[in-house]
């Protein structure tokens, strides 16, 4: 696609940074937000005792000036002395407490609740700054767990930014007089929701959007970024793309027919082809960087007469030699979206070089993910939401959380089994030591990286485009927005 505007000069205000997104948001509130785009708004409104988004994921602190570990089962956090809510208020103890205990309440209908009922039994101030946790289990994640934003009973924020007007079409956000770190340097923030990738382009090259993250096809870049006043930046991101396999099908039950398919993809020739060569190869769930992860492990680099050898040996042989006979037929689901389409398509004819006839079968996303959900699939490709903790390798590969009928969401799509991945995913989230939990997940990645359960293909990177007058806008590796408190526009 071709962008056919003619540049102008920047027309959104001075005061003002305007960003043009792909999807609505629909509430500031961290305790009730749906989507992703949800969570970015309530970290810019909210922030919480902790913060996800360093370069090695560490957790670092935000609202927390200290957090103590009482006992295994209890953790003692110290709320900052200079936070304050977006009305003058202080952030105390008490405050924390009405936030995780709101989440915990039986009526609490916030999709928080499974999870942090499953982790706190009770939430209590000590005194006026220090709130203590009550763990279930000893938990190595509580760190991560705690990121979610606090918000007081008058419904505020302690963040950079506060609401000023959430529509339909876009949110507009005020610079907070009471935030306890640097202050913004723009005064204004408006976020538009613009579902047409084209339009989003359009208003950059226009002038009247300001920036863009991560709602660009990363095919188009190159032509783009050749816009006079348009600036593109990148950076590693902690979104894995990957393919799924149903392990449970009689076809994909066999390692050696999901290892050949591994080694029948040419990743690098993808990532070169249509993402312009911004992606990094994964090997499983951690990008290179993260604190836990283990490059140390099989890796399956194209390889197609390894490929058609496993195949052989799992009796699914070529039936003419070099004829047009498949040796399998397999279906292959993935959503609407064209780019994605198109990516599937070259997956697709790749696999067909090792014998293996991919039907490729888009569908609209809700469809195509509850079909995935329920086990209706062989092949499907999709992109995780942000890795922050190894734990997600409990969430993803441990045999308990395979979704079933009474509990669709769980994160084990795949349905893969493994009573040793099963034991060390759970003794990982509950060893409180740094080094013993990254030698517990260096096995955990080598065991997983063995069996292919999924097919690890990429990282793609965050890309951020804008107006070439804004200035300090930094990326973190969750694409979080928390670049906006630090941009401003130069004159």
């Amino acid at each position: 696609m071709a962008i056919a505007c003619t540049p102008n000069r920047r027309r959104t205000p001075d005061d003002t940074l305007v960003i043009a997104i792909e999807a609505a948001m629909s509430t500031a509130d961290p305790r009730y937000a749906i989507s992703n785009w949800d969570g970015k708004l309530s970290k810019l409104v909210h922030p919480g005792l902790t913060a996800v988004d360093t370069t090695t994921l560490e957790p670092r602190l935000e609202l927390a000036s200290k957090i103590t570990a009482v006992d295994p089962r209890t953790w003692d956090v110290e709320v900052r002395s200079d936070a304050k809510f977006s009305d003058g208020a202080p952030v105390t103890a008490a405050d924390v407490a009405y936030t995780y205990q709101s989440m915990l309440d039986p009526k609490s209908d916030s999709l928080f609740r499974k999870g942090f009922t499953e982790r706190f039994s009770h939430v209590e101030p000590i005194n006026a700054r220090v709130v203590r946790f009550h763990l279930r289990e000893p938990l190595a994640t509580f760190q991560t767990d705690i990121d979610i934003g606090i918000i007081s009973a008058a419904g505020k924020g302690a963040g950079p930014y506060v609401v000023n007007e959430l529509t339909t079409t876009h949110v507009v956000l005020d610079a907070s007089p009471t935030y306890f770190g640097t202050p913004p340097r723009v005064q204004h923030v408006e976020i538009k929701f613009v579902r047409d990738a084209s339009a989003r382009l359009l208003m950059l090259v226009g002038g009247s959007a300001d920036l863009i993250q991560n709602g660009v096809r990363l095919d188009l870049l190159d032509d783009v970024r050749e816009r006079p006043r348009v600036h593109l930046d990148t950076s590693p991101s902690v979104f894995l793309t990957y393919l799924m396999m149903n392990n449970a099908d009689p076809l994909l039950k066999d390692v050696r027919v999901r290892q050949a398919i591994a080694l029948a993809i040419d990743r690098p020739g993808v990532i070169a082809a249509k993402f312009g060569g911004r992606a990094v190869l994964a090997t499983g769930l951690l990008p290179p960087g993260h604190w836990a992860y283990n490059g140390n492990v099989d890796r399956w680099n194209r390889d197609l007469p390894r490929a058609k050898a496993l195949l052989d040996a799992a009796g699914y042989r070529d039936p003419d030699g070099p004829g047009p006979g498949m040796r399998m037929k397999l279906s292959y689901k993935t959503s609407s979206d064209a780019f994605r389409v198109s990516v599937a398509r070259v997956i697709a004819a790749q696999l067909a070089e090792v014998g293996i006839d991919v039907e490729l079968k888009p569908f609209e996303f809700a469809t195509f993910f509850s079909d995935v959900k329920k086990g209706i699939y062989q092949l499907a490709s999709m992109q995780t939401s942000e890795i922050t903790e190894p734990d997600f390798y409990f969430m993803y590969f441990n045999s308990a959380r395979i979704p079933t009928k009474t509990d669709p969401d769980g994160g084990n799509r795949w349905r893969y089994v493994s009573s040793e991945v099963d034991r060390l995913t759970v003794a990982g989230r509950r060893e409180l030591d740094r080094a013993k939990r990254v030698q517990i997940y260096a096995d955990v990645q080598r065991h997983v990286a063995a069996d292919v359960p999924i097919v690890p293909l990429w990282h793609e990177d965050n890309v951020v485009l804008t107006n070439v007058d804004v200035q300090g806008y930094t990326i973190s590796p969750n694409a979080r927005l928390a670049g906006l408190a630090t941009a401003w526009k130069q004159p």
